[in-house]
């Protein structure tokens, strides 16, 4: 009988010194938790907005093309001018957590009215970088994303000469 209670004494003695090891070895452990919930995106519009600059057609007329990287180019009869009106991407500011999957949804085409009539639909092009990207940058200093379009020209007795100009719609999805 004795060595049956001695054996019932030595597992318990065991299981606590177990316990006591294992808690010794918790405590000189790093332990973390749940990283920090996601920081909802910041986007932050700058003064450089998307601009086709000057630029003339002819009878058939065609497009205009602001690429992603800032360069332009045209199609069709449309013959590019260089009279000091600037073409640019549309730039803007996000800020965001290291690692977060940013995707970019375009809006629907847009009408841009005319000043002396007429109007030429733009269509929001790709971006740089390029949709889906993943955000290095940590906050608060911004990633910068360059957004492009095409300008589709029509006719002269549509698209008379004069300022054309309006707005588009992005949507920024946080993955």
């Amino acid at each position: 009988m004795r060595f049956i209670k001695d054996l019932g004494f030595d597992r318990i003695r065991f299981i606590l010194v177990l316990f006591m090891a294992i808690f010794m070895l918790m405590t000189f452990l790093e332990v973390q938790a749940q990283e920090p919930p996601p920081r909802p995106v910041s986007v932050t519009t700058t003064a450089q907005n998307l601009s086709f600059g000057a630029f003339c057609h002819g009878p058939v007329g065609g497009s205009v093309i602001i690429n992603s990287g800032g360069s332009r180019s045209a199609t069709g009869d449309v013959v590019l001018l260089n009279l000091g009106y600037s073409f640019s991407t549309a730039l803007f500011n996000l800020v965001a957590n290291p690692g977060t999957v940013i995707s970019i949804l375009n809006g629907p085409d847009v009408s841009l009215p005319g000043s002396n009539g007429g109007s030429m639909t733009l269509h929001i092009g790709n971006s740089n970088p390029e949709s889906p990207f993943v955000t290095t940058m940590v906050p608060p200093v911004p990633t910068l994303l360059n957004i492009g379009g095409t300008l589709t020209v029509k006719n002269p007795l549509s698209n008379p000469p004069g300022s054309y100009s309006g707005t588009f719609d992005i949507t920024f999805v946080q993955e």
